[in-house]
């Protein structure tokens, strides 16, 4: 399955490394473009501006690490798309020009379903693409949302009780279905 990643996606660290390490584990490909990972850069940098270098070298790694993931969208019509903010035109074109089966995105009002269909899209929650992979690999997710969890402990993040780290993370289901998940 290829998953366009919206950049609001990227931003928060815990919903990031989630979905990278699933990527990781090859339970899915991610796809962004160069205006995406931009998008991701400008939003931790108006948020954390101490963390400006940081971010150009976390995304230079990010895009190391998946290098097929980078889509130069090629430029359509802006009017065939239809969103209600043309400037979320791009994201939907990464997608149709990876051949994305899905768009995870927090924004789920910025890409109607209808629009999005009609290029064969799903437009999914990171909540509901969290809880198809726990579906289809529920070992593998485990482990890595269990990975995920420690390593937030060890950097000096947040200390919070796995289900309360991934609602803070906009997870709600996924942290509901993962207190019925044992770890391997």
């Amino acid at each position: 399955m290829r998953a366009c990643l919206d950049a609001c996606v990227l931003y928060p660290t815990i919903l990031r490394e989630l979905l990278l390490a699933a990527a990781e584990a090859q339970l899915f490909s991610p796809l962004w473009s160069p205006r995406i990972l931009e998008e991701w850069s400008r939003a931790v940098q108006a948020n954390h501006p101490e963390q400006a270098t940081l971010i150009g070298a976390e995304i230079a790694l990010v895009r190391a690490r998946f290098p097929e993931a980078l889509v130069e969208s090629a430029a359509q019509e802006n009017a065939a798309f239809d969103l209600p903010d043309a400037n979320d035109v791009h994201v939907l074109q990464c997608a149709i020009a990876g051949g994305a089966d899905c768009l995870v995105t927090l924004n789920l009002k910025d890409f109607p379903p209808r629009v999005a269909a009609r290029f064969d899209v799903r437009v999914l929650h990171p909540d509901l693409f969290m809880l198809e992979l726990l579906a289809n690999h529920p070992g593998q997710i485990a482990t890595i949302t269990h990975a995920v969890h420690q390593k937030s402990k060890d950097m000096g993040g947040l200390d919070l009780e796995l289900r309360k780290l991934l609602k803070k993370a906009r997870l709600p289901r996924f942290a509901k279905a993962m207190a019925d998940v044992p770890l391997n």
